[in-house]
């Protein structure tokens, strides 16, 4: 089986370059794009994070141009919007700045799509928070956007009544939380249980320890399964200390990206090609499966037929003695 590469549903920038950023280019989210593409990601979702509203307004509509030239808009079929309307509280908040959390707004999530040009595929919003079932009501059957849920700490009754109003997916399920949680009644087991909900999972080899993405593909199953990267800006990038996110992170040697002070990830250094051999390594799936979750799944929950998308001037190949997936440049 070939496929032209692995399609991302979370990236947030990429080489230095943030596309939460309220000084971001033109010329440096086109530049971003370009080298991701060339990385294994045949595709990918541009990932806009909770921001100030005069952010949003200037990024999305940035991007929406952007995203119209020839070489991109076949390999970057829409936004993701992660956020504003996610939990206040800490852990679950993660990196996201207190101060631009919004509550559920229906007049801002139209704004939002109306300064996107109507680019936004994906939201990401909390399940627990007061109006959350209306706004995902509207944001499914009147926008026709995919809504998964995260940074939040929903319960199973939460979950229930977000997935009746047209939610799809959980956002980077096992993260997004708080390091210590009830034993027993919590989002991750609660975002385990559901079988409406599709899992979405940062393979980075970082963000989950091996037992916990085994659990959730096990229970999941591999069509509700899809990989990520959630790669942080400070992507592609040497090890050292930076800044991104609005957080002072170190980026280890081993890519793990961290907040020192608050010791929580702060995205992911990986991009999915990195992602998807770490998961080869673990053993758990067949070429087929892993394809699915790095390639087909995401699509299709963004109502995208994966036979018809054309994506980068790639190919993904299997290198059996290596067992390795590497990227064949078509260029």
């Amino acid at each position: 089986m070939t496929i032209p590469g692995f399609f991302d549903l979370q990236v947030n920038g990429y080489k230095g370059i943030d596309f939460s950023s309220p000084e971001l280019t033109k010329e440096e989210f086109i530049f971003a794009c370009r080298a991701l593409l060339k990385q294994g990601t045949a595709g990918f979702l541009p990932t806009i994070i909770t921001s100030r509203v005069s952010t949003f307004k200037r990024n999305l509509r940035l991007m929406a141009s952007a995203m119209q030239d020839e070489d991109l808009d076949r390999a970057l079929p829409g936004i993701h919007v992660e956020g504003p309307f996610i939990s206040m509280e800490e852990g679950a908040r993660g990196a996201h700045n207190a101060s631009w959390v919004q509550p559920p707004d229906i007049g801002l999530l139209e704004d939002l799509y109306r300064w996107s040009d109507g680019f936004i595929q994906l939201l990401t919003m909390a399940a627990d928070t007061e109006g959350a079932a209306a706004l995902c009501r509207h944001a499914t059957e009147k926008l026709g956007l995919t809504v998964s849920l995260g940074h939040h700490l929903a319960t199973e009754e939460d979950l229930e009544q977000m997935a009746a109003a047209g939610a799809r997916s959980l956002t980077h399920l096992g993260n997004g939380i708080p390091r210590l949680l009830p034993r027993h009644r919590n989002p991750l087991w609660a975002g385990i249980a559901n079988d409406d909900l599709t899992a979405m999972i940062i393979a980075d080899g970082h963000h989950l320890p091996r037992s916990l993405i085994k659990t959730i593909i096990r229970t999941k199953g591999v069509s509700k399964t899809i990989a990520v990267s959630d790669a942080s800006p400070i992507a592609g990038l040497p090890p050292g200390r930076y800044n991104t996110l609005g957080n002072d992170v170190i980026l280890e040697e081993s890519g793990r990206l961290y907040n020192p002070e608050t010791g929580y990830l702060v995205g992911s250094s990986s991009s999915l090609l990195d992602c998807m051999n770490y998961l080869l390594s673990l053993d758990l799936l067949t070429l087929e499966e892993l394809y699915d979750i790095g390639f087909n799944n995401p699509l299709q929950l963004i109502d995208i037929d994966p036979a018809s998308f054309r994506g980068a001037d790639t190919h993904i190949e299997y290198d059996e003695d290596k067992n390795e997936f590497f990227l064949v440049d078509e260029q």
